[in-house]
């Protein structure tokens, strides 16, 4: 497969999350990525312990930001062909379907993911 070059739209996947982004540098094992959009908004918690409630600090996970840039491990990046939605919209989506597969669960973990979106909304400002 040919190696992806700067400029390159991309998904990526960085942590629990999925964005949209284009290359801005080319390190040995990573891309350098600037956000887009979201396709996938992060899953709550603790990183280590996914879905699971019973934790030391249950961890408030934000989207990266637009225009922020993340180190991405080159196996986590793939080349993007469809059109780039913009951002805010973007994350509303990737936001509302999780919170409709969080409601789905019915568990403690869910039930704690939920309220942490709820406060993340807030900050988003939709």
């Amino acid at each position: 497969m040919a190696e992806l070059q700067v400029g390159d739209v991309v998904t990526a996947i960085y942590k629990t999350g999925k964005y949209i982004g284009e290359i801005t540098e080319i390190r040995p094992q990573h891309y350098l990525v600037r956000v887009l959009a979201v396709l996938k908004h992060p899953m709550q918690g603790d990183l280590h312990s996914p879905k699971d409630a019973d934790v030391l600090i249950f961890h408030e996970r934000r989207a990266l930001s637009f225009r922020e840039q993340a180190n991405i491990p080159k196996q986590m990046v793939k080349h993007f062909e469809d059109e780039v939605p913009e951002y805010q919209v973007s994350l509303k989506e990737a936001m509302a379907k999780m919170k409709a597969e969080l409601a789905e669960a019915q568990t403690k973990w869910a039930e704690m993911s939920l309220k942490a979106l709820e406060t993340l909304e807030k900050d988003y400002k939709f």
